[in-house]
């Protein structure tokens, strides 16, 4: 499993998480192997200007992912997201990637519907 997390660092799962996935510096894909990490990559955001949030979108889903795990989404790009059939997960408690992914593991993150879950776009 390809976990996506926007990140403004470039230091692998201890990566301290992204508030806007779409303005964040890099994407932090962690692919996941028997609830492990495997392997770690780390790619910089291309951004989506001119092009709202569908480039943030579109930017994201180039990564092949299973999930994208944010912060903060609004509705716009949580609705793209849902319609590109990618599933979002809503963690503002975790500070680095590593502790993101755990509760991801343990299954204590929960999962955002389209309507996303701020009023910012």
């Amino acid at each position: 499993m390809r976990l996506v997390f926007p990140t403004d660092e470039n230091i692998g799962y201890l990566s301290k998480r992204g508030a806007h996935f779409g303005k964040a510096k890099f994407y932090t894909i962690i692919t996941l192997e028997d609830q492990k990490i495997k392997e770690v990559e780390v790619v910089q955001n291309p951004g989506h200007s001119g092009g709202a949030c569908g480039n943030a979108v579109a930017n994201i889903m180039e990564l092949h992912p299973d999930a994208l795990i944010v912060s903060g989404i609004g509705g716009s790009p949580a609705q793209g997201f849902a319609q590109a059939g990618l599933d979002l997960y809503f963690d503002n408690i975790s500070q680095t990637v590593q502790e993101s992914v755990a509760l991801f593991v343990q299954g204590k993150l929960e999962k955002i519907g389209n309507n996303g879950t701020c009023s910012a776009h």
